[in-house]
């Protein structure tokens, strides 16, 4: 049976000594709400969205661990963005199953719109996860097209009424499916004054429906560079009233804290300032076990990192050797074709290596490889600062964009033609 006591979030009794950890594992968004801005390292900021750090599931879970040691009183870990979940399920799906090996006893919460929850379903229930929380602002489609810009399904990209039709109807089938296989669910409904704030009690009314056991109405926070920028917060009385109204169908939550995405500790004592540094750290290093200790690239010439996945015939494997680095030895890639197989393929063949190092790849492999614990490494530069990247902890970001300039300058030292890096 599910533990439902241990949630501060869905029960306000326990939020004075049971805390919760965000794992901020899911960097992109499907949707994007006119009231939304998110600012990925804004430490001064309490809301959804911001985080100073995105993570690896590897590193979330290391990060897990140094926070566990640190605040004993964790019983929830969830993934609330800073995007959506479920715009980046390998990495969510991989996250809470290295949560569940490792810590079987935690809580395992998820926040979404709900868009990308239908086609994940089992996988969820399968995990234990127990609460799940899902952002549904309306009812009523020509109303939700007030609100969001665009919906992405998949490669598709649709707004206006159809956008929100498609949000709308796959929220309705989450929710439905959520409650089907035992889950807690929540819903958060965002308050956007003058907008869909006479519109909650029909929200609450379909959500009861669905047998939802929560609704959290949550203050719109004006954000800058939104459409929404010049909508006010509502008051705490509108709010009240808001929620009284509400409460004649669900429950009420009166305790959010808006959180953030890498929000840590007790909802009255959040610790997310306090853990940053740590973060921080986490998202520079590339935690692995004993059994994987190479590290994988793809490379035209041994020294920079300058191909796309797809496109190595061979990958060279790398390996510590001191205080330095060695290569280790060359293995050839699976032929192209076989679609996903392929990739699978890869995995096995670089079983041993924590992380692989490319200029680019799809979103396919990127799936398969993480859930076959190899972490892709998309950068450009010297192979050597890959490496320190990867097992002393860097910056990847930092050595974006240099490809150019220096296959430029490799280019001039070997001279043009076959014999060349042009050619």
């Amino acid at each position: 049976m599910l533990d439902t006591t241990r949630h501060p979030c869905f029960n306000a009794d326990v939020k004075g000594d049971c805390g919760r950890v965000h794992l901020p594992v899911a960097p992109k968004c499907n949707i994007l709400c006119n009231y939304c801005n998110r600012k990925y390292d804004c430490v001064n900021e309490s809301r959804p969205g911001v985080t100073s750090a995105v993570l690896t599931p590897a590193q979330a879970v290391d990060y897990l661990r140094q926070v566990l040691a640190k605040e004993p009183r964790i019983t929830v870990a969830g993934i609330a963005g800073p995007g959506d979940p479920f715009a980046n399920s390998a990495e969510t799906l991989e996250t809470m199953r290295r949560i569940r090996r490792e810590f079987p006893d935690l809580l395992l919460c998820l926040a979404t719109n709900g868009l990308g929850l239908p086609a994940v379903l089992d996988e969820v229930a399968d995990l234990g996860v127990s609460h799940v929380s899902v952002t549904v602002n309306t009812v009523d489609p020509d109303l939700g097209a007030k609100i969001y810009s665009w919906v992405r399904d998949g490669k598709f990209v649709y707004r206006g009424r159809a956008a929100a039709e498609l949000l709308l109807a796959r929220q309705l089938a989450a929710v439905a499916g959520l409650k089907e296989r035992g889950i807690v669910v929540k819903v958060n409904t965002i308050v956007i004054p003058g907008l869909n704030d006479a519109h909650v009690s029909k929200v609450a009314r379909r959500m009861a429906e669905l047998g939802v056991d929560l609704l959290n109405c949550m203050p719109m926070y004006p954000n800058a560079d939104t459409p929404f920028a010049h909508i006010p917060e509502p008051a705490p009385e509108h709010m009240a009233l808001i929620q009284g109204e509400a409460e004649r169908h669900l429950p009420q939550m009166r305790h959010c804290t808006r959180c953030r995405a890498d929000a840590v500790g007790l909802l009255d004592q959040d610790r997310a300032h306090e853990f940053g540094s740590c973060l921080s750290a986490c998202s520079r290093t590339f935690p692995a076990p004993a059994d994987r200790p190479y590290v994988a690239v793809a490379t035209l010439e041994g020294m920079l990192v300058n191909q796309h996945l797809g496109e190595a015939a061979r990958f060279q494997v790398w390996g510590p050797n001191g205080s330095g680095f060695t290569l280790i030895e060359e293995r050839p890639a699976p032929p192209p074709g076989g679609g996903g197989q392929r990739w699978f393929d890869l995995a096995r063949t670089l079983h041993d290596c924590r992380a692989v190092l490319v200029n680019a790849l799809g979103d396919t492999p990127r799936a398969i490889l993480t859930d076959s614990g190899l972490t892709p490494v998309e950068m450009t530069g010297f192979i050597e600062d890959g490496l320190v990247a990867v097992y002393h902890g860097g910056d990847l970001a930092a050595l974006k964009g240099r490809i150019r300039g220096l296959a430029r300058a490799c280019c001039s030292a070997a001279g043009p033609g076959p014999g060349g890096g042009c050619g």
